[in-house]
């Protein structure tokens, strides 16, 4: 029986099936051989889309802005409604409901996502909330499989850092079902919540995978691909102090991409990654703490090993093949 998303959001990769994950990959992948070969699309045609932004963004705004466009539909950037102000978020969904074809939003709370999806009638897209990322780990999927060589249920993907954030959440559920090998390499204190690693191990285990937790970082021995992110996630800021303290130990560096015993092995990153003194938050901390470079050395980030821009040009295709397969023309 063919995959059929019509009229689906995403919420939560929890929601997709192992096949309908799959199918987006194949759709996205298909989808970036036509915008390479210069095939001019239309599956959006006649759709319209609004963007809700709590959160700043550079990648999720301009992957689904120039998504929409190619394919020939209309996208509306969406920063200073009255959600929340001086109309419900209820009141403002119904609203949307009646404009758009589709509606992304990028905030915190993921009641917030879940109930424009319960009220606008109109498929949601989940472009980061504080649980959940998505369509980020679709994006990092689709890159992992275009450079490991080999296929995904085969591969160890090893996220080091904190483990409990809105990517390594989603990270760890489409490894777990999609029947890869999943490291988490944290402190203690970041570990997954309990209740979804739980689950995920599970699960894991059911599709031919596992879900596995360390403190060591010789836990990334036989990795394809070891994973950071920030150590301070958007709307912590103040913890700054505090994250520094418990994951000063779990820069990726030279040292650890050579303990994965694995030449092949890729870095990734969903960015921004502060590698460097070329932004302010850089210079602030190298003020403040003395380090110039925080989850990732600039070796490691300027290396061969070093897939970060190819992922980031995944968001565009695989929010795509969100977008087609939801609300698309057949």
């Amino acid at each position: 029986m063919p995959v059929q998303l019509k009229g689906r959001s995403l919420l939560t990769l929890l929601d997709y099936s192992a096949e309908e994950i799959r199918y987006l990959l194949d759709l996205a992948h298909d989808l970036k051989r036509k915008k390479r070969a210069g095939i001019p699309g239309g599956l959006l045609r006649g759709r319209n889309v609004v963007l809700i932004f709590e959160k700043t963004s550079t990648r999720t705004r301009c992957a689904f802005e120039t998504a929409c466009w190619d394919e020939g539909g209309n996208a509306t950037f969406l920063s200073n409604s009255q959600m929340g102000k001086k109309e419900s978020l209820e009141d403002t969904a119904k609203v949307l409901g009646r404009f758009y074809d589709g509606i992304e939003f990028r905030g915190f709370a993921q009641q917030t996502a879940e109930e424009l999806a319960r009220f606008s009638g109109v498929p949601v897209w989940n472009g980061l909330t504080d649980l959940y990322h998505p369509t980020q780990a679709l994006a990092d999927l689709m890159t992992l499989e275009e450079h490991a060589g080999k296929p995904l249920a085969d591969c160890k993907l090893a996220y080091v850092g904190d483990a409990r954030n809105n990517v390594a959440n989603s990270l760890m559920i489409i490894c777990a079902k999609l029947g890869l090998r999943y490291a988490a390499v944290c402190p203690k204190e970041l570990r997954p919540e309990a209740g979804l690693l739980k689950d995920m191990t599970r699960l894991a285990k059911a599709n031919g995978g596992s879900v596995t937790v360390s403190s060591g970082l010789d836990a990334v021995k036989g990795a394809d691909a070891v994973y950071t992110d920030v150590w301070v996630s958007m709307g912590e800021e103040a913890r700054f102090a505090e994250r520094i303290r418990l994951l000063r130990g779990y820069a990726v560096t030279p040292e650890v991409m050579e303990k994965t015993g694995n030449p092949r092995a890729i870095f990734l990153h969903c960015l921004p990654a502060f590698h460097d003194l070329n932004t302010a938050t850089g210079a602030e901390v190298h003020e403040q703490y003395g380090l110039s470079e925080m989850e990732v050395s600039d070796a490691v980030f300027r290396s061969a090993q070093s897939h970060v821009f190819d992922q980031a040009e995944n968001r565009l295709h695989t929010i795509k093949a969100v977008m087609v397969a939801t609300i698309g023309r057949q």
